[in-house]
């Protein structure tokens, strides 16, 4: 800053001279005041006041000394410098005289215009610094008086704060705390607060504080936490602690200043509404879980009762009147297909028994998916040939930069001849591979396409798409039904579920199809959607499945082994092959006797353990088929005594666990304890077949008696 102007006062009766000394200090860049007498002199001085005055002793009426004398008598000017100017020789009673007014200097006429510039310049100079230490001086007494205030009210603010107040240095450690702090915190004031902190904060939460507080410091950011103290008496208290740091103007940290909030009120109150909001969602959850209980029990017993209804009736029918040859086969075709729905509630209910207890499990080896969807498109094949509905598949081409290629195939068209026709290509250069579970992977799919027709109004269309997206398998199934209920659809694939459960509703079953397959593709770490369709009526279910290419077999390698493998099995001869068959069951004992002797094979029918075993001390039959579950001696007992004997009394028997024990865990247990085949009830005659025609064709061989991998 550039400092103020000052005044300087020239008092000379003469205008000339006044003049000159005018010229002289001009450089200066000051006030130059100039008064032409004592008198008026006298006047300026009330008006203003001055660096320094040049006063000439000659003058008419009042001179330099009387006015000299008149400056000093006034409190306000008695310090200001006075240089004489004289254009007379002065004797040194005059300069004494001079000096006793308070005169500083003395300069005689003509006056040197250096000596007077740097005389004056040197009066100005201490002027401006007079002038600017009393204005630092003024300052600083104003800062004082505003910093006195600011601590007293910062005392009051503090003692009387309703939040605790803390500092702290740069360190951490603590170098205030206000009363409310050391109360809320059970801290003393001569107590660290650092170390109050560990010896109150709450075992459980100090760990996760002390970290918090490390991270923090290091970036030097605002810190908000709330955790429990415990203070002396066991009292625990939840805190909010809200930390800033303290920097100077250039940046510098000082320190850290906090406060301290007891909020234990209010994590009470927050507690208490959300325990009051659980028990209300778990209330509410229990009531929708009870309905859905209660719908679904009647879903149930109507729906096991309704294909019992058909099976019992024409069962009746026919022990008691006689039928031409058309109504037998539509009666016989009416009890297997009830039969074969009653069977299929049955295991969509244990599926989802083991998806609650998490006991299903999945069989996974490097499969092919082409040839689960064939099974699955021929499994829904009689319904979609009722129904007169139009099934396409639309496979991917050769290449990526191939359009996608589509047919249509009539509802007789068989699933090989589609894919043969409609994805040549895909055949013969794509491997469509997973690891996964063939038989849980056909029963999505197969899921997935009964939905489908069952809510595709005859005359409807269905469309199978896949698509090999990089690593992703998608596969998706479109359908032109009724679609779903938009509040319904996030629900789609919850267990016990349906979008119509009152007793008019025009679809059966239980809504354990979808549960099912959200599960079963989850566990082959996929994923399943469901959305209407934008553009028609319908819905569109997406499966997304991990693909797993294999340079070493092309799809069409595996398809011809698969079906030269399974080709050979099912031909080969039975004729005099003997079997033991042990069932205590008499219904099911008859049926698997009946089933062997059409294949010409000799059956030996027993119905306990120890029948068996005596029959094997007589006989070496080729074969063993035994149910688990038997009063006294089950399964188990006869394969371990069996396995116990040397093999050539028949240790090395081939044998097949025939058993309505079904779960994952019970067909290893089956396989660990002797048996080469696990087969769950019910079963298809075929394959019973099928797998006595695989283990006697190796009868003989070491891998006679190997289980099934």
């Amino acid at each position: 800053m550039q400092p103020e102007k000052v005044n300087v006062l020239l008092v000379d009766d003469r205008v000339e001279n006044l003049l000159a000394l005018e010229a002289i200090l001009e450089s200066l860049g000051q006030n130059l005041v100039r008064a032409n007498s004592g008198e008026e002199a006298l006047k300026c001085l009330l008006r203003q006041d001055f660096a320094v005055i040049l006063l000439d002793i000659q003058m008419p009426g009042m001179d330099g000394f009387e006015t000299a004398m008149l400056i000093r008598s006034r409190q306000r000017s008695r310090s200001t410098p006075i240089i004489f100017l004289t254009g007379y020789s002065s004797s040194d009673t005059s300069m004494a005289k001079g000096y006793s007014l308070g005169a500083v200097d003395y300069l005689l006429k003509p006056i040197q215009p250096e000596i007077l510039l740097s005389k004056v310049t040197a009066f100005v100079e201490l002027f401006q610094k007079t002038a600017e230490i009393k204005r630092q001086a003024a300052q600083l007494a104003a800062v004082n008086t505003e910093l006195r205030a600011s601590e007293e009210r910062f005392r009051s603010l503090s003692a009387c704060s309703p939040v605790g107040i803390f500092l702290t240095d740069t360190e951490g450690k603590s170098t205030y705390l206000n009363p409310r702090c050391q109360t809320i915190c059970d801290i003393e004031a001569q107590e660290n607060l650092d170390e109050g902190w560990l010896r109150v904060m709450h075992p459980e939460d100090r760990d996760r504080v002390l970290s918090d507080w490390a991270a923090w410091t290091e970036r030097r950011q605002e810190y908000i936490n709330e955790f429990r103290c415990q203070t002396r008496d066991g009292i625990v208290r939840w805190v909010r602690v809200q930390m800033s740091p303290m920097s100077s103007d250039q940046g510098t940290l000082l320190g850290h200043v906090g406060t301290v909030e007891d909020i234990t009120e209010r994590k009470q109150a927050e507690a208490a509404r959300e325990q009051f909001i659980r028990e209300q969602e778990a209330r509410l959850q229990a009531e929708a879980a009870n309905q859905m209980k209660d719908e679904f029990i009647a879903l149930l017993s109507h729906e096991l009762r309704t294909p019992l209804n058909s099976i019992l009736g024409w069962s009746r029918l026919l022990r008691t009147r006689s039928f031409d040859e058309n109504t037998m086969a539509r009666a016989l075709e009416t009890i297997e297909r009830n039969a074969k729905s009653q069977a299929q509630l049955i295991e969509d209910i244990l599926d989802v028994s083991r998806i609650l207890r998490g006991k299903l499990q999945l069989n996974q080896r490097l499969i092919n998916l082409i040839p689960i969807v064939e099974a699955a498109i021929d499994s829904v094949r009689p319904t979609v040939e009722a129904k007169k509905i139009q099934l396409a598949l639309i496979t991917p081409a050769a290449t990526e930069s191939q359009d996608l290629e589509g047919r249509e195939f009539s509802p007789a068209a068989s699933a090989s001849q589609l894919l043969t026709s409609v994805a040549p290509h895909l055949l013969k250069n794509t491997a469509l591979l997973i690891s996964g579970d063939a038989e849980r992977l056909q029963q999505v799919f197969c899921n997935l396409l009964t939905n489908a027709v069952k809510f595709t109004p005859e005359e409807g269309k269905i469309e199978v798409r896949i698509e090999l997206i990089g690593d992703t398998i998608k596969l998706q199934v479109i359908d032109t039904g009724i679609g779903i209920s938009p509040d319904f659809l996030p629900h789609v694939f919850d267990r016990f579920r349906q979008a119509d459960s009152s007793t008019t509703r025009s679809y059966g079953g239980l809504g354990l199809g979808l549960a099912i397959v959200r599960h079963l593709v989850e566990l082959h770490n996929g994923t399943v959607e469901a959305e209407n369709n934008s553009t028609q009526p319908g819905t569109t279910f997406t499966v997304r499945l991990p693909f797993q290419p294999s340079p070493e077999r092309s799809l069409l390698e595996i398809q011809e082994a698969s079906a030269t493998t399974a080709l050979n099995a099912q031909h080969a001869a039975l004729s005099g092959l003997h079997v033991l068959v042990v069932e205590d069951d008499p219904d099911s004992r008859e049926f698997i006797t009946t089933i062997l002797e059409q294949q010409q094979v000799k059956v030996t029918a027993v119905s306990c353990v120890p029948e068996a075993l005596s029959v094997l001390q007589q006989v070496q039959p080729d074969l063993l088929v035994s149910d688990i579950g038997m009063p006294g001696e089950d399964g188990y007992s006869l394969i371990r005594k069996i396995r116990a004997t040397e093999a050539q009394q028949g240790g090395n028997l081939p044998a097949i666990a025939l058993t309505a024990y079904a779960r994952a865990e019970e067909r290893r247990r089956v396989l660990e304890a002797g048996f080469q085949r696990h087969m769950s009830k019910p079963f298809e005659p075929n394959n019973l077949i099928e797998v006595i025609t695989q283990l006697t064709a190796k009868v003989g061989s070491p891998e006679s008696v190997s289980p099934e991998s």
